[in-house]
């Protein structure tokens, strides 16, 4: 196990005391606001708040790395010394807002600084690094199997000095949220190219343009994730200037492959905190609850539970951590063996963790009482987002033949 920076270290004491001073105090009116709210998908007031306090003492983009470091407050982050710092984060899911570094905000504003023009990054980049603006990354469609992403049927095509979309997108995180002002949207520029690989574009959509149509939000397992949100979109002849486009027409699977290997590790870093504070809070109530003559604590299997938790988290640690070594070493292509491990790995293992530790806490842990269940649906989704574990499987196992045989 390698040492994290001092800066690493200095951040996760800030981190940590500011969880314990404004986050967890006010996970209850968080979930109160949005319950409460006209608009599910409106500002939250206390996350206006929070915001505010984080940005003032310097816990803001935390995500960015040391390579596009101009863009920051901070020296940049590698992935390694970024783990600890989201995987507190991951302890309450809606906190990495806080600090301007939730997805898909992330790794659409890393999209920006490496393949967007000086004139888009002053448009959009700077007023996301601000916070004042979010974004939405449109790529999964409804009628195809989005897996294979050269299966996008989104049509893009060049009008003059126009592009013009048609076409259906769903599952797109963050579109129903009111702080949202653009869409990256991936499409087809070449459908007809040889190489399927070329066929696909990426250009931004502002909100609201016209024929750029919410037809409803989605849920996951009966959760909205408002503020944020998961909708289905339509597009009919939506009209944005040439200068939309991104990096260039045919890149736009280039753009997602350096797009997604350091959004995967986010996940995974988030999903590791996420079982260790269910894992916490199981010991908590095995202490606290009593059946058939002696405390939960005390029976075998519940000893087993946590104890086969306890390791299983470590083990998904160290291999968050080991894959996060690489990518600072290799960068993220050489490194996508240890990317596709963890991503195969991780999200089961906190979906596994999650559901002893709302077995443990019987009907209750089924409810919103606990952080348990949203959890639950984070982990299992997380095994779709980014492409399912089936995808990843393959390609590991593809990659790993032609290296040992």
């Amino acid at each position: 196990m390698h040492s994290f920076s001092k800066q690493s270290e200095d951040t996760l004491a800030l981190l940590t005391a500011f969880f314990e001073e404004h986050i967890y105090p006010n996970e209850e009116t968080y979930a109160e606001q949005i319950s409460n709210a006209e608009n599910r998908f409106a500002l939250v007031p206390v996350m206006e708040e929070l915001r505010a306090k984080a940005k003032q003492q310097g816990l803001w983009n935390l995500f960015i790395q040391p390579a596009h470091a101009e863009f920051a407050d901070h020296d940049g982050y590698s992935n390694y010394d970024y783990a600890p710092l989201a995987e507190l984060m991951g302890r309450v899911l809606w906190s990495p807002e806080v600090f301007n570094c939730n997805a898909p905000n992330t790794g659409n504003m890393e999209v920006f600084m490496k393949y967007a023009t000086p004139e888009q990054q002053a448009q959009w980049l700077t007023p996301m690094l601000e916070g004042d603006v979010a974004s939405s990354y449109a790529m999964t469609e409804p009628q195809v199997a989005s897996s294979d992403a050269t299966n996008v049927e989104l049509r893009i095509e060049r009008d003059g000095n126009e592009y013009v979309l048609n076409g259906r997108k769903w599952f797109i995180t963050s579109a129903m949220y009111q702080r949202t002002g653009v869409f990256i949207v991936m499409g087809k520029t070449d459908p007809d190219n040889s190489n399927r690989h070329l066929q696909q574009s990426q250009i931004l959509v502002p909100r609201g343009t016209e024929g750029l149509d919410i037809i409803r939000p989605l849920t996951t397992l009966g959760y909205d994730d408002a503020p944020l949100g998961h909708a289905e979109l339509r597009f009919t002849n939506v009209r944005v200037p040439a200068e939309n486009m991104l990096l260039g027409e045919g890149r736009g699977f280039e753009i997602a492959q350096g797009r997604l290997g350091p959004g995967r590790m986010h996940h995974c870093m988030r999903l590791v905190g996420a079982a260790q504070r269910c894992l916490e809070l199981a010991c908590v109530r095995a202490n606290s609850r009593a059946t058939f003559g002696k405390q939960l604590s005390e029976h075998q299997s519940v000893r087993e539970d946590i104890a086969n938790s306890y390791a299983e988290i470590e083990m998904m640690r160290s291999l968050v951590l080991k894959a996060c070594h690489k990518m600072d070493a290799v960068g993220a292509a050489e490194a996508r063996d240890m990317i596709a491990a963890a991503k195969i790995k991780v999200p089961l293992m906190a979906q596994n963790v999650i559901d002893r530790c709302m077995q443990l806490h019987g009907a209750g842990g089924l409810t919103e009482d606990y952080c348990m269940a949203e959890a639950f649906n984070y982990a299992r989704w997380c095994r779709q987002a980014d492409g399912p574990d089936q995808v990843h499987q393959m390609a590991l196992g593809k990659q790993l033949i032609k290296r040992m045989s």
